[in-house]
């Protein structure tokens, strides 16, 4: 038996209609999503460059003579591991080993110190801001200055602009095997400037164990005084805070103090003309009245119940 046929009411079929163009005319949603950090970062290219299609050993440098200087070089550097440990860490006594309190890790005395460092600035991505590197007076300090820009490269596609940035080089042991700075037994971070009142931001970088952890550095500001008298600046490292490619990140936890690549520099307070900053020495020390942990909040990934 052939069910009976329902009529639909005017009034039903009114409303059906009205949420039917009602759908029509809203917009599509898309669910809200997290920014999250990318596991895998490929080297950065400058917009509006096309992509090299290089084999990896197009940009290797065959040369017999710099082949030869490599291998004395590499047995040096090895000659000097294995007698270092039967003086003492880093070739000095274990007894003053123990008892420092204080070790300075960079100083400028002469021309071969600023082979130690790299400067760089956003002229490099077509900006113009401009940076240099040489001695100071008497050939006893590192003298940073140039101009900063913010006016963006015109490439069409780089909205923001102006940094300039002085940065230690990785050290290397035989084999080209990275070589870290261990300042586990120190907490504070211990340096004498004298700069023209910019603000800057320290940067350390330390060893990583993950690929897409390559961008993630430890920052934290300095503030310079300006005029012509010298300032030291003693900052505990439970102040640093992490970073990846400029971004705070969320999940927070103390610097890696045992493992340390390299410290920087990095001017980008957007206001446009001339800076200078003058360093003496970079050391770090150990203060017994500083007993502070981690100055920012850890969350924990799995809280007890």
């Amino acid at each position: 038996m052939p069910l009976p046929k329902i009529t639909r009411l005017p009034s039903a079929r009114l409303l059906s209609s009205i949420h039917h163009h009602q759908l029509l005319l809203l917009p599509s949603i898309t669910p809200l999503s997290v920014p999250k950090r990318a596991v895998s970062q490929g080297e950065y290219r400058r917009p509006g460059q096309p992509k090299e299609h290089k084999f990896p050993w197009q940009g290797i440098n065959f040369s017999f003579t710099k082949g030869l200087e490599g291998i004395k070089k590499n047995f040096t550097l090895l000659k000097k591991e294995f007698t270092d440990p039967w003086i003492g860490p880093e070739g000095k006594p274990i007894l003053e080993h123990m008892l420092e309190q204080n070790r300075v890790i960079w100083e400028f005395r002469g021309p071969e110190s600023l082979e130690q460092w790299t400067v760089s600035s956003d002229h490099e991505i077509g900006g113009q801001s401009e940076a240099f590197l040489k001695l100071g007076r008497n050939n006893n300090t590192c003298f940073l200055y140039g101009t900063l820009s913010s006016t963006p490269p015109k490439d069409g596609e780089t909205r923001y602009s102006g940094y300039c940035t002085m940065r230690s080089k990785q050290q290397l042991m035989s084999l080209d095997r990275k070589k870290h700075y261990d300042w586990s037994s120190f907490n504070t971070l211990h340096l004498r400037v004298r700069g023209d009142g910019r603000p800057w931001m320290i940067n350390i970088a330390t060893e990583t164990y993950f690929s897409h952890q390559k961008d993630d550095l430890y920052n934290y500001f300095l503030y310079t005084r300006g005029g012509p008298y010298w300032q030291d600046v003693k900052i505990p490292f439970s102040k640093f805070f992490l970073t990846s490619r400029g971004r705070i990140q969320d999940d927070q936890h103390p610097i890696w103090l045992d493992k340390v690549n390299t410290i920087g520099f990095t001017l980008g307070d957007k206001a446009d003309g001339p800076f200078q900053l003058e360093i003496d020495f970079i050391g770090v020390c150990k203060d017994y009245a500083h007993t502070e942990e981690f100055a920012y909040e850890v969350y924990k990934r799995n809280p007890e119940v």
